[in-house]
Formats: C-alpha cells, sequence, structure tokens
C-alpha cells in the first residue's frame, strides 16, 4: 500500500492519463493560437512548450490539492472514502507536493523568461484567493452560479501565463485577438466543471453539492449545453480571426448535435451522468487540437512542400 499510494491517489483524483492529454493540447495550442495571432509562422518552441505544460500540468495539480485542503471538512463528514478522508495520503504530504511543484514553477519561467513571473505569480494569488473562497465561503456556496464562474476565472490567468511563453518573449502585449481563446478556455472549463457535477437523483449523495441538485436535472443540463453553444461559437469566432472558420464551424455543428442528444436523453430518462463528464472532456480536447494544433502543422507541412 505505502509503495503505490501516489499512484492510487493520483488515479482517483488527478488521473494522469486524462489531464496529460487535455492539458498537453491545452498548452500546446495556446502557444499556436498566439504565433497565429500575432502572424508568426512555425510550430512553437519545442522549449517553450515543455516548461509551459509542465506549469499548467502542475497548476492544475495545485488545483487539486487546493480543493483538497478546502473540501476536506465536508469529505470526511460526507465522502469517508475519498483518500484524504480514509487516510491514504495526508494534507501536509499534498502541500508538500503543491509547494515543490511552485519551486518547479519559479524555475522553469525564470530560466525561459524572467517577465513570466509576473503572470505566475498573478495566478498563485487568484488561486490563493479561490482557496479560501474568497472569504466568502457561506455565501458562495449558496450561490451556485457566482461559485462556478469565480472559480473558472482561474483559467484566464492560466492562459495568460501560458501563452505568454510565446508572446511574451519578444512582445510587451498578448496579441490582439488572443482575448477569444481565453473566452474558449474559461467555457471549456464551465463546461467540465458543470458535466462532471451532473447526477441522476439515484446517484446524489448527501452533503455533496452538484448543480443537478442545486438547479434541477433540466437547467443543469440546459446550462451545460449553454456552454456548449458559446464554447463553440466563441471557437468560430477565435477561428475566423486565424482564417479557418468553415472546419471549425463544421466540427463545432457537429458536436453540438452530440452534446444535445447526451442532454436530452439524459432528462427524458435521467441515467448515469457520466455521459456528461465524458463528453465534457472529449469536447474540450477537441476544440483545442483543432483551433491551434492541426491548423499550426498543417501549415508548416504545407509550407514545407
Amino acid at each position: 500500500m505505502k509503495s503505490n499510494r501516489w499512484l492510487i491517489y493520483l488515479n482517483e483524483r488527478f488521473p494522469l492519463l486524462q489531464y496529460g492529454a487535455i492539458v498537453a493540447a491545452f498548452s500546446y495550442s495556446g502557444l499556436c493560437v498566439s504565433r497565429m495571432m500575432r502572424g508568426a509562422s512555425g510550430l512553437p518552441d519545442w522549449q517553450a512548450f515543455l516548461a509551459a505544460y509542465i506549469c499548467s500540468l502542475i497548476l492544475f495539480f495545485q488545483l487539486r490539492v487546493a480543493d483538497e485542503f478546502k473540501d476536506n471538512d465536508e469529505d470526511c463528514r460526507y465522502q469517508p472514502d475519498r483518500p484524504v478522508p480514509r487516510g491514504l495520503v495526508k494534507l501536509k504530504e499534498l502541500a508538500v507536493l503543491g509547494g515543490l511543484g511552485a519551486c518547479v514553477q519559479l524555475a522553469l519561467a525564470f530560466t525561459y523568461q524572467q517577465t513570466l513571473l509576473l503572470p505566475l505569480v498573478l495566478t498563485w494569488l487568484y488561486l490563493a484567493l479561490m482557496s479560501v473562497e474568497f472569504f466568502v465561503g457561506d455565501w458562495l456556496r449558496k450561490h451556485p452560479f457566482t461559485y462556478l464562474w469565480t472559480h473558472m476565472l482561474i483559467l484566464l490567468f492560466v492562459d495568460i501565463f501560458i501563452t505568454a511563453f510565446d508572446w511574451m518573449k519578444g512582445n510587451a502585449l498578448p496579441p490582439t485577438g488572443l482575448w477569444l481563446f481565453l473566452a474558449v478556455s474559461f467555457c471549456n472549463g464551465v463546461i467540465i466543471e458543470i458535466g462532471r457535477k451532473i447526477k441522476a437523483k439515484s446517484d446524489e449523495r448527501e452533503g455533496v453539492t452538484t448543480y443537478s441538485s442545486a438547479w434541477g436535472l433540466r437547467p443543469a443540463a440546459a446550462a451545460w449545453m449553454t456552454a456548449i453553444i458559446l464554447s463553440g461559437t466563441l471557437a468560430i469566432a477565435t477561428a475566423a480571426k486565424l482564417g479557418f472558420a468553415l472546419p471549425i464551424a463544421i466540427l463545432t455543428a457537429t458536436l453540438v448535435a452530440c452534446a444535445a442528444a447526451i442532454a436530452i436523453n439524459f432528462v427524458k430518462k435521467p441515467h448515469s451522468g457520466k455521459s456528461f463528464e465524458a463528453f465534457s472532456g472529449a469536447w474540450t480536447l477537441i476544440t483545442y487540437l483543432a483551433l491551434g494544433t492541426v491548423p499550426s502543422m498543417i501549415a508548416t507541412v504545407e509550407k514545407i512542400f
């Protein structure tokens, strides 16, 4: 047990395969979009991608650690089967790992470009405020929508930090139009957050807050679909800025239709909400790849031949 307890923890609370794939697509596509927005050709520098990827993966792990601290009392009471309440790992150990991760982030940012320390520190500050729920935790829990968007704003800070590995190397400000990609990321975060907290009544647990219990099944599914449509619309706008709106529009329409089928089927016959969570991850991965990675690779190949 002692030798593999961290693997068990990661598998339950931070699946590296799942997070690794999405964060890799997020990081690389962010760099690609930044390059395209400022008119640069070619693929991102591999050192920039590696540093940005490691930093962002650590940031998402730090978010998980912050949640473990923030939700510990409720987890001990209502979800004692989770790793921390059942004693698999300790909060102090997670804090040490989070701190070591911060040292790695600091070293990578400083080594690559010293000015990257500013967006990194700003991201840490917002993460710290999230950890204490902006000092209004009780109020936020009574207002799920406000809780949702205030916590998803962290993605804008992460986005700015990650893309800065590209644009901050030679410019003082991010390229015009990058805000569209940031907005897509924000919506994707909302999609994942709502998607993982839609449950059938039979799967609801006492003391565990879900959007399906707070808003109802139909409103929760409608909110998820709204985030899907907003993300798709912003993805098309981003692609239009970069000159390839049509293929993204076709892809988005197809995915929106699939999402609608999932939502309608769930509302008609409530069952396990895992389909929402699975599709949310797929949507996020596909949109990131379609917006940045694939177009940049195609453009590079076309330039060679």
